[in-house]
């Protein structure tokens, strides 16, 4: 065991003074690996930010929720004629839903209005404020903190009390670095009490930003808006108690919903009912089809690197082809040799490899500081799948001329050399 490890060692230490003696060969063999390397990586980093800022969107939302409208999160067998007949959801459905619906944790009826609003406090004017019309009950859906105040209770959502909660940007813009609590702004060209800000989100990349948000209970908005269809886009949220069948309880729902409208068997629903984890999947699906695209075009670079150590690897052993004679010839044995050069082109690919992260890890931080609340994350096992990657292929492309150089016979290299 012990004379394996001499050799390893030794066979190491001819590959390190074989690298250094030539450093320019070493500099230009070693750049084709960082960038095959650093377009692998920075791939697969910039993938997973995008995946785990998309999450981090969606991670106010229980996974299990479930929304009810008549449009549909993704692709649909139905023609878009028949889905433009679909009625909306009322408010009158979720009030029956709300009580027989079984397995029902918490439910809440919104209502989407489109376009921004605008919302004034004397001559300050916010634009393009997304305001939500929801019941009391979206607070114990998605998970929000509140800087200051609360959230209406139910006697405030059922009559439609004029009060409203604010996004921080919303209320920094509209009272600066005073408290707005209990100030009074106009909503819909309605008065509105302030009654609670929101803490600061930050950017989304689902939808809108919290922070640019405002809440006014659902019936304080169709007193304003009605329920025209088109006007707004009611929807009701859902969210089935914890370890429930999500199937079952979708069966119960679709079956509950269709015997309120009178829906015959044999007919298609005239509603979609959206799930989140089926979002996180569509997600899932997306930047899993970007990782595969970006690994197929960034393994060109790294083919290019692989071949240019191939390359050096059999340059080296022309090179040294008389002292592999003298090696060999001194009793060095063919396992010696081999180890001597595909150490050399691991090493050498190694070296390229974590300068390739090494530059991956400088964007990252620079990208990061450029795109405000957008995170770029190179993660430990991003670190791992390069470090490894660039063994292989030291390894690969340098087990052809090793081999070539281990059976060299002695005398005719010693020949050659000279």
């Amino acid at each position: 065991m012990l004379i394996y490890l001499r050799v390893l060692k030794e066979s190491f230490n001819f590959a390190v003074s074989a690298l250094t003696n030539n450093l320019l060969r070493t500099f230009l063999s070693l750049l084709g690996v960082t960038i095959g390397i650093f377009s692998i990586i920075a791939v697969l980093a910039a993938v997973d930010s995008l995946q785990k800022n998309i999450k981090g969107s969606l991670s106010s939302l229980d996974n299990s929720t479930i929304i009810l409208m008549r449009f549909n999160f993704g692709p649909s067998d139905i023609p878009r004629w028949k889905r433009e007949q679909f009625p909306d959801v009322s408010y009158e459905e979720y009030q029956n839903l709300k009580k027989s619906l079984p397995d029902l944790d918490a439910i809440s009826f919104a209502l989407g209005i489109p376009g921004g609003t605008s919302l004034k406090y004397r001559d300050v004017t916010s634009a393009g404020v997304d305001v939500g019309a929801v019941t009391h009950e979206y607070y114990d859906i998605e998970a929000f903190d509140l800087a200051e105040g609360r959230f209406f209770n139910e006697p405030e959502g059922v009559s439609g009390s004029p009060v409203i909660i604010l996004g921080h940007e919303v209320a920094t813009n509209l009272f600066g670095d005073t408290s707005p609590m209990g100030k009074e702004l106009r909503v819909f060209g309605r008065k509105a009490t302030v009654i609670g800000v929101m803490e600061k989100q930050g950017q989304s990349f689902v939808g809108n930003s919290r922070d640019g948000q405002a809440f006014v209970p659902v019936n304080f908005a169709r007193r304003v808006y009605g329920t025209t269809k088109g006007t707004v886009f009611p929807q009701i949220v859902l969210k089935p108690e914890e370890g429930v069948d999500n199937d079952e309880f979708i069966a119960i729902l679709e079956q509950q919903l269709r015997s309120m409208r009178g829906i015959k068997p044999g007919e298609i629903n005239n509603f979609f009912v959206n799930q989140l984890s089926g979002l996180s999947d569509f997600i899932d699906n997306i930047t899993g089809q970007l990782n595969i695209i970006g690994l197929v075009i960034s393994g060109f670079s790294l083919l290019v690197g692989g071949f240019g150590i191939a390359n050096i690897m059999f340059v080296s052993v022309k090179e040294r082809t008389n002292l592999i004679g003298i090696q060999k010839s001194l009793g060095a044995k063919n396992k010696f040799i081999l180890s001597q050069f595909l150490f050399e082109a691991i090493i050498l690919s190694v070296i390229g490899g974590l300068v390739g992260l090494f530059f991956v890890w400088i964007v990252s931080i620079i990208a990061s500081q450029f795109t405000g609340e957008f995170e770029f994350v190179l993660s430990p096992l991003n670190m791992l799948i390069g470090t490894v990657v660039s063994a292989m292929i030291g390894l690969i492309s340098g087990i052809i001329p090793a081999i070539s150089a281990s059976k060299l016979d002695p005398v005719e290299a010693i020949r050659t050399g000279m």
